[in-house]
C-alpha cells in the first residue's frame, strides 16, 4: 500500500470536446484511433488509469506496441497500418513532465506475464518499465497477483482529468461522462489500497524480467 493522494473529487459539470466516434475511427485503421488517442492524452493534465493484463500504452515500447496492434487489427479485419498506429501510440510518452502533467498507473501483474510479441518484445518491455520508474510526472504502481483486492478487477480503464473515463476491450472503445464516472474513482482507490509502490514495484518487475 501507498500514502499516493489518488483520484481527485470528479468534476462533472466539466466541458471539452465531444466523445470521439471509436467505432468509426476503429474501422479507418490504427493510425486515425490512436492519433485522436494521443490527442485526449495531449489535452489531459491528470490522468489515473488501470491495466489488469497489458502494459499501459503510453510506456509502450514501439516493438511492443506493434504486436499488441497487429493483435487488434487480426481481431476486427480494419486497414493493416500497424506502424502508424504504433508511432502515435509511443508518441503520448512526449507528455511525461510536460506542462505540469501527473500520470499515476495501476498496472496487474498479469502485465508483466502476458506473452506480447514473445520472450525478446517481453524482456525489452520489462527493461523500459524499469526506466520509466524515474519518469516526471509518473506514479506507477503494480498490484501483485496474489495481493488481497477489495474490488472486482474488472476492465482496463484511464479517468482524465476526473471527469472522463475510456474503457477499452473486445467490444471497442467507450467514452462514459456521466455519473457513472463516480464508479470508476471508487474502484481505482479500491485498487490503488492493493498497489505496491517504489522498491517493491521494481522488485516485481525485475522478478518478471528475470524470467521472461
Amino acid at each position: 500500500m501507498s500514502d499516493t493522494p489518488t483520484v481527485p473529487a470528479p468534476d462533472l459539470t466539466a466541458g471539452g470536446p465531444a466523445a470521439p466516434d471509436w467505432p468509426g475511427l476503429l474501422r479507418q485503421g490504427t493510425g486515425p484511433i490512436q492519433a485522436e488517442f494521443r490527442r485526449l492524452v495531449e489535452r489531459t493534465t491528470h490522468y489515473h488509469g488501470y491495466s489488469p493484463d497489458l502494459v499501459w500504452g503510453n510506456l509502450q515500447t514501439r516493438a511492443y506496441a506493434e504486436e499488441v496492434l497487429r493483435l487488434v487489427v487480426d481481431l476486427h479485419g480494419i486497414p493493416r497500418d500497424i506502424e502508424a498506429g504504433a508511432a502515435e501510440r509511443v508518441a503520448r510518452a512526449q507528455y511525461f513532465g510536460a506542462g505540469g502533467r501527473s500520470f499515476h498507473i495501476l498496472l496487474g501483474e498479469q502485465a508483466l506475464l502476458t506473452g506480447i510479441g514473445g520472450p525478446e518484445v517481453m524482456h525489452a518491455q520489462l527493461e523500459h518499465l524499469l526506466e520509466a520508474l524515474k519518469l516526471p510526472g509518473l506514479t506507477l504502481g503494480i498490484i501483485p497477483a496474489r495481493a488481497r483486492l477489495t474490488v472486482y478487477p474488472g476492465d482496463g480503464f484511464g479517468i482524465f482529468d476526473g471527469a472522463r473515463v475510456e474503457v477499452e476491450g473486445y467490444r471497442g472503445g467507450e467514452t462514459i461522462t456521466d455519473d457513472r464516472v463516480q464508479v470508476f474513482h471508487r474502484a481505482f482507490d479500491r485498487l490503488h489500497d492493493s498497489a505496491v509502490y517504489g522498491d517493491d514495484a521494481r522488485a516485481i518487475i525485475t522478478t518478471a524480467l528475470h524470467t521472461s
